[in-house]
């Protein structure tokens, strides 16, 4: 309570009393897979131009490529990346540069383990900038995703052959105080690389590869055009799918020591994932169930779950899991790898997650992710007839269908749970939405004093937020009032219950089901005389 000490005018600011509460985001993808190269910590990504920067293209190894590509390609604009490697984190490239008495003056790694970490070459030169204490320099770094040893000129403006990604930094500076300075110039600005401060001299000038076992080749600028690496060889192609072939459930299930989580372990720092999918899980037992068990104990984001290519006949098949939380999708698509022009057979959870972002914005997440056209799908591993498909909708496998002059769609709306209530994946969502934002909304009021003026407030927050929700169709109802109920009174708490620091609140929600089976009764009608 302000003080009056003094005569005087005293305007004060004051509160209306409720706050607004924010509609959750719920079209963040999270992706878990093996990737060419890259960090284990995962990275956002808002493009497929942007994932190729910080992971590389396809892989042999994995059909995340595919994956992230179907996912923008079909309307998604944001996704986490979760590399999965095999080799421990210090499996890095590494290299020191020296100055001109030999000293070290720098040290770079690879961001991320892998063989990859072979193929990277740094150079540096004296920039048209440089001052007397020659300073300031250019760093060139570069990746190739062939043999090192097949490369000619990497120092040069005119590499053979052109490098998979180059990265450029002019003018940087050696001085610490300098806006300029190497460290900060390349914190967050590589792809490639992560380096450190060793001495107070530049790195002298020429190229260095960097190695898995730290045995550097430095060459000079006008020498590049011989530099290979210290321990290629000749007759074996350098593998760089970063991964290995010895991938583990625990692999994707992570480290989960703070600071350096990966995996999915490293998904639970992030809260604003709304969708999950693995699109190698059929290939590691065990990952299908620590995917939906990892969305289940978060609450805030639900699996996208895809059949194997070669599944149990139709009569068979069942859905791997019973949960509320994860959707199950079947069969695979044929689409196009941009890199060579032929047509692949992947599965189909990263174009799923990207039609569920386009339809959250299109209509809202009230509308059931069906019925809609998958872009960049080009056929399907196989065709299903009306008759297969009435032996799977019941039992949640949600079938992607093909209609003459309609093209490629998703023909299901169903969750893997067998529990009725919850049978319909927008239902599911839509809570997921509803308590994400309430949950995000209502933050302030933690600590407020437990009386009747913080209930009514924040009834009355609520209530708006919900208003809202119905407005845009979201709920059932000719009114609020039958759209939903909040009550936050002495009937939801007891005596105890405040005593005890507790508001409880009560909501319900009538949520809008999808018209999945439509259905007309025609009959012949014979009109007056």
């Amino acid at each position: 309570m302000p003080e009056y000490l003094s005569p005087g005018v005293y305007v004060e600011e004051t509160s209306s009393g409720a706050k607004s509460v924010e509609g959750a985001s719920t079209s963040t993808a999270g992706f878990l897979g093996q990737t060419e190269r890259g960090p284990l910590k995962p990275q956002l990504v808002t493009s497929f131009n942007d994932f190729k920067r910080k992971y590389g293209g396809f892989v042999d190894e994995s059909f995340l490529g595919y994956t992230v590509n179907g996912f923008f390609q079909n309307g998604g604009t944001r996704a986490f990346i979760a590399r999965v490697a095999d080799e421990p984190r210090n499996a890095v490239g590494k290299a020191a540069l020296q100055d001109a008495d030999g000293d070290d003056a720098l040290s770079v790694t690879t961001i991320g383990p892998g063989d990859w970490g072979n193929a990277v070459s740094v150079t540096i030169s004296d920039a048209p900038l440089s001052d007397d204490d020659n300073t300031i320099f250019n760093m060139i770094v570069r990746y190739w995703s062939t043999d090192p040893d097949k490369v000619e000129g990497a120092g040069t403006d005119d590499p053979d052959p052109v490098p998979d990604l180059e990265e450029r930094f002019a003018e940087v500076c050696a001085e610490e105080s300098s806006t300029q300075y190497y460290e900060k110039a390349l914190d967050g600005s590589s792809n490639l690389i992560e380096i450190n401060r060793e001495g107070d001299g530049r790195p002298e000038n020429g190229t260095t590869w960097l190695s898995l076992d730290g045995a550097s080749t430095d060459g000079g600028v006008e020498d590049a055009t011989d530099d290979t690496a210290a321990d290629a060889d000749d007759d074996e192609e350098l593998e760089t799918d970063g991964s290995g072939d010895g991938l583990t459930l625990g692999d994707f299930e992570g480290d989960g020591t703070p600071g350096q989580r990966t995996g999915l372990s490293a998904f639970e720092e992030i809260s604003n994932i709304s969708i999950v999918c693995a699109p190698d899980e059929n290939d590691v037992p065990g990952l299908t169930d620590a995917v939906v068990t990892h969305c289940e104990n978060m609450g805030d984001r639900f699996a996208v779950l895809q059949a194997p290519q070669n599944p149990d006949p139709v009569a068979e098949m069942q859905t791997p899991v019973d949960s509320t939380y994860a959707g199950y999708y079947y069969p695979w698509i044929h689409v196009m790898n941009p890199n060579t022009g032929v047509k692949e057979l992947v599965p189909p959870g990263g174009h799923i997650a990207g039609i569920y972002a386009r339809s959250d914005a299109q209509t809202g997440v009230h509308k059931a992710p069906a019925n809609e056209v998958i872009r960049g799908a080009m056929g399907l591993q196989v065709g299903l007839t009306k008759g297969e498909q009435d032996l799977l909708n019941p039992k949640g496998v949600n079938c992607i269908r093909e209609f003459p002059g309609r093209g490629i769609r998703v023909w299901g709306a169903r969750t893997t749970s067998s529990d009725p209530e919850w049978k319909y994946i927008n239902v599911r969502r839509l809570f997921l939405f509803l308590k994400q934002s309430i949950d995000e909304g209502s933050q302030w009021v933690v600590f407020e004093p437990n009386d009747q003026d913080l209930w009514a407030r924040v009834r009355q927050t609520i209530e708006s937020f919900l208003t809202t929700v119905w407005r845009d169709g979201a709920l059932m109802g000719t009114s609020a009032s039958e759209a939903f109920y909040v009550k936050c009174d002495e009937s939801t708490m007891t005596q105890g219950d405040i005593d005890n620091g507790r508001l409880i609140v009560e909501i319900g929600v009538a949520p809008v089901k999808p018209a999945e089976f439509v259905i007309f009764r025609i009959g012949q009608w014979t009109g007056s005389s």
